[in-house]
């Protein structure tokens, strides 16, 4: 190969993939914050995460299928009050603050599941509880890339494959021959 080939090749490499790059560069950083904020909050602090974790646990407890624990459940609200629901930021400071009144003023997390049982009874018609519960569940099941749904453990339940292999419907292209 001629030495004006090879330069040609590199030049032409180095502008393809520096193209590809500021093509993609916002999913890139985007990606990157994500893996950098896992693991740690945006929006709670350690405390308010342990107090709202341990309510999805007792929303969607671990039994002999993992629960919203395993599926990191609290990741996904975490995520979500910085994004799509951050007009429900308001509901979970006011709601945190006022499950304190349920609970004795002891850490939720430190009663017994009994006594969080009962603190979470005297709260379920609030606001606060209804949006605890609906992002548990949201969480349990959204796609992992928002945040929950950890090894999707909650696909897994419910037998959802997403795999993008296509398999036609049952008959939809048979033929008197076989198949298309």
């Amino acid at each position: 190969m001629s030495d004006s080939r090879r330069k040609f090749l590199l030049k032409s490499f180095s502008a393809t993939s520096a193209a590809w790059l500021a093509a993609n560069w916002p999913a890139q950083v985007a990606a990157a914050e994500k893996a950098q904020a896992m693991g740690n909050f945006t929006f709670f602090t350690r405390e308010q995460a342990g107090v709202v974790d341990a309510m999805a646990a007792q929303i969607y407890p671990t039994t002999d299928t993992p629960g919203a624990r395993e599926a990191q459940v609290i990741y996904f609200i975490d995520l979500a009050l910085v994004t799509f629901a951050q007009d429900k930021q308001d509901i979970y400071t006011k709601g945190l603050a006022e499950l304190s009144s349920h609970t004795g003023g002891r850490p939720f997390g430190t009663l017994s599941a009994e006594q969080q049982i009962q603190a979470l009874t005297a709260i379920e018609t609030t606001p606060f509880f209804k949006t605890v519960r609906d992002h548990t569940i949201m969480g349990m099941f959204a796609s992992p890339q928002h945040g929950g749904n950890f090894k999707k453990v909650g696909w897994t339940q419910i037998g959802f494959d997403d795999s993008l292999n296509f398999r036609t419907p049952f008959g939809a292209y048979d033929t008197a021959e076989g198949t298309w």
